[in-house]
Parts: structure tokens; sequence; C-alpha cells
């Protein structure tokens, strides 16, 4: 396959790999398919090569049980015999909360777990009632009982399942007590008096901490400080897991960033080019039809390495320049020739033309281009090239 031509700019194209296992080479196995794409003349210099998380904590065998993660919450809340366990803003889904929910259900030891949902939606967007169900909801003290909610109202419009539903049973096939409610103000969750609360949102988890802290809850830990230590472990504990066979959680990647530089520094070995990596969760996405957020990992990079680090993607408002310049009366080579500077000086000091450029960190542009290339499921191309965008 030849050289991509100089007209062609910014492109992204996934790498087609065999099955990634646990000890795998993976470092190996994709230098040699880059090292194709070399021989191929499809890389250059400043490249930047993208590795899904989910292959890379595949070959570290980075899996957890849940026995193991009940043991920790025990630990770690200080719970002995039948508890009483809090859960705040968990968010709705089977592969990302159902086995964590298990675990936290089997450490109370037939005790009760108290699950408090935010509403209308959970935190990356996915409803927990209907919109139409809102005002019909009895809060008069903002919290609202399973046990008064219509099971029709909470159904997933996209997944066509009842969150709530499985929530309860999961914790009942464990033999605790199920309780669960609606409710904003994460201190609710304490008039059940528990005797340990877990912050189990995502990107809000500190500001949920803090705020059961200060209405004085002793002991409160987030998902991130579960399964962070350890042979198999994250730096992120259980953000960013994944749902396994044999009641398992797949991890986050641990040391991502230096699992990025150990590539680069092999892929110029093998290539003789100075190539940018990265190691990519979810993309910043928001689904315009559903409104649903797709950032259910804690960020989309886990790790980098150094020539993306802290740069934001940002420029001059090509659309309107041009019209300004068409109007002054320049043609359209002069046009083209002032865009193709890309110097700033050229245009003055004119915020409305960088109006519309919001500067967005680099990493997360190229990690939600590359989650999109490779999707949900991977596709077989578990890693991406992103080209001509440094």
């Amino acid at each position: 396959m030849p050289k991509l031509p100089d007209y062609i700019g910014p492109v992204a194209f996934g790498l087609k790999m065999g099955v990634i296992l646990p000890g795998t080479d993976l470092i190996g196995e994709i230098t040699a398919v880059l090292k194709k794409a070399a021989d191929d003349e499809l890389l250059s210099a400043c490249d930047v090569v993208c590795v899904t998380e989910s292959v890379v904590a595949r070959s570290q065998n980075n899996y957890v049980t849940i026995d193991r993660v009940a043991e920790e919450i025990k630990s770690k809340l200080q719970l002995a015999g039948a508890a009483r366990i809090g859960v705040v803003f968990p968010i709705l889904s089977r592969n990302r909360f159902a086995l964590i929910l298990k675990a936290i259900s089997r450490a109370a030891e037939g005790g009760e777990v108290i699950v408090q949902l935010s509403f209308p939606c959970d935190e990356v967007g996915n409803p927990v009632v209907a919109p139409e169900a809102l005002e019909k909801l009895p809060c008069n003290d903002g919290t609202v009982a399973y046990e008064k909610l219509d099971p029709a109202c909470c159904v997933h419009p996209v997944t066509r399942v009842n969150y709530l539903d499985l929530y309860r049973n999961i914790i009942a096939n464990e033999g605790a007590k199920a309780t669960l409610f609606l409710g904003n103000d994460p201190q609710a969750v304490l008039a059940c008096r528990p005797d340990g609360v877990i912050a189990a949102d995502i990107h809000g988890r500190e500001k949920t901490r803090a705020k059961l802290a200060a209405a004085g809850a002793q002991k409160v830990i987030t998902l991130q400080e579960l399964c962070s230590t350890g042979e198999a472990a994250s730096e992120w504990g259980l953000l960013g897991s994944n749902m396994s066979a044999n009641d398992r959680l797949k991890l986050a990647p641990r040391n991502a960033g230096a699992f990025a530089k150990k590539l680069q520094a092999e892929l110029a070995r093998a290539t003789g080019l100075t190539l940018e990596v990265l190691v990519y969760g979810d993309g910043a996405y928001k689904d315009p039809s559903t409104g649903i957020y797709e950032l259910a990992d804690p960020m989309p990079v886990f790790g980098m390495t150094d020539g993306i680090c802290g740069r934001y993607r940002m420029g001059v408002k090509y659309k309107y320049l041009a019209d300004i310049c068409h109007a002054e009366g320049k043609t359209a080579a002069e046009i083209e020739a002032m865009l193709s500077a890309q110097r700033r000086e050229k245009f003055g000091e004119n915020d409305l033309l960088m109006e519309g450029t919001t500067p967005r960190r680099l990493e997360d542009v190229i990690a939600s281009l590359a989650d999109l290339v490779s999707g949900s499921a991977d596709a077989g191309t578990p890693v991406v090239v992103v080209k001509g965008i440094l």
C-alpha cells in the first residue's frame, strides 16, 4: 500500500490483531504489526499509536474476584458480621456495576445494602426515571423510595432493562436486605444509619465523599480505593473495571504510562520513528440521540508518552476568517496562504477569529477518536494509528 498523499489531512485507522490473552507479549505483538505498517509507508514521525486499555489490562492478567472485592470492602470500612452498607450514586450498567454491587452485597453478610441513585439520570446520562414521570414523583423531602415508583417509568429506553429491579435482585440474591431510593443529596443516605458508605460515582466521587464527611460520616470510601494495591490491581481501583467471566472483574490497566513509554522505545528501535503512544478507554462522547455520556471510565486516557501530555488542540475560526478575507477582496490563493501560515499574528488580536475553537486537551480528542474507530466491542482493531493531528 503506498504512502498517504500530501493532500490527506488528519486520519485514523485501526490495525487488526489476534486475540490478546493474559501473558501475551503485547508490546511485541503491537511492534510486529506496526513494523508492517512502517514497511508499507503508513507511519510517520509524530503519529500517535493508541492502544485500548482492555488489551493492556488483559495481557497483564489484571483480574480480581468479587470475593476479593468483598473482603477489601469489609476491611476498608471496618465491617464485622451483618452490616449496613450505603452505596451512593452508582451508574446504571450491567457491565460496569452489576458485579461490583454483587461484591458489596456479599460484604454485607446478610445485612442491608442501601442504594441511593441520582435522578432523573445517573452521572453519565442513563435515565433512572422517564422524564415524563418526574412531575408525578412523590418526593416531598427530596427523596423517592423504590416502592413508590411505577416500574414502567424505570425501564431504560435503550437497553430495556429496569436497573432498579436488577440491582434489588442482585442484593437479595446475596442474602442481604435491599433498600433503594432516589435522591440527589448524597447526605440523604446517612438517614439510613449505614455502618459505612461507598461513594460509587466516577467523576464526582471526591465531591460526594467530601459532602458525606461534612455531614459526619466516619467511614467513606470511593471505588478507586478498592483493589488499588496487590499483585492484581490498578491505581484506579475499581474505576474503569468491566465484567468478566466467573464472577471476576477486569480492572483498568496498571501503570499504563510506563507501558506507553516502553512501547514507544520498542517502536523506535523497530521502525526508526519517534511515535507517541497513549492507552485509551472510553471516548468523551455524548450520544445526541439518547443523551448518554459514554465516559464510564475515570478519564479517556489511562497513560501516555510525554509528547502528548499537556498539549491542547486549538486554532483560528477557519470559516469566519475565510468570510472576512473574501469580503476584503482577497483571492482564494491569498486566503489559503494566510490559513496555512497558522500564526495568530497574521490575524491580529481579534478574539472573534478564535471564537468556536475552544481549546481541548489533545489526549482527550485523540482518545475519543480512537474509541470511535475501534468501537465499544474493540472490533478486532485494539490498536489505532492517528496521523497528522500533532
